[in-house]
């Protein structure tokens, strides 16, 4: 992870100097969640991210060991590391909570039951199934349809 002046040693200050601004999290989203591994799929997103905002924080995201290039014979895309894939927990707190709070929301109806239902089991399984997806690359299959959230 890249050196940065901080101003206190508090575990959300850091937390947010990593993946503290939107367009962080929803590359995060985007890799975890919606299949989209390169830049022309992160430009594609509906939130519509400006093409310097973009490589800014998939720059940053790599320089703090989030995500990785990825090095199939395609290439040209990205992955979530391990310390990526820790995210998930949070980012599932994060569904959960703005499907309860956002009466517009638009995530997947069946992926908010089982997160209420069983968030435990849930979790495991896509920590699994993103484990298998980005981090040992076995396989071109990509993450299961299973862990998609319209968000």
């Amino acid at each position: 992870m890249r050196r940065r002046h901080r101003k206190s040693d508090c575990p959300v200050h850091f937390a947010l100097e990593v993946f503290g601004d939107p367009w962080t999290l929803l590359i995060i989203r985007d890799l975890m969640f919606k299949d989209r591994r390169t830049y022309s799929d992160f430009l594609r997103a509906e939130e519509g991210i400006a093409t310097n905002v973009l490589a800014d924080r998939l720059t940053r995201l790599e320089q703090d060991g989030m995500v990785a290039q990825d090095e199939t014979p395609s290439g040209g895309g990205y992955r979530l590391t391990p310390k990526g894939i820790d995210l998930l927990p949070i980012m599932m707190e994060i569904i959960g909570w703005s499907a309860k709070h956002d009466p517009r929301t638009a995530a997947d109806r069946g992926f908010v039951r089982r997160l209420r239902r069983d968030k435990d089991s849930f979790t495991r399984e896509l920590r699994a199934a993103l484990r298998a997806g980005h981090v040992r690359r076995r396989s071109p299959d990509r993450v299961s349809k299973r862990t998609e959230v319209a968000s």
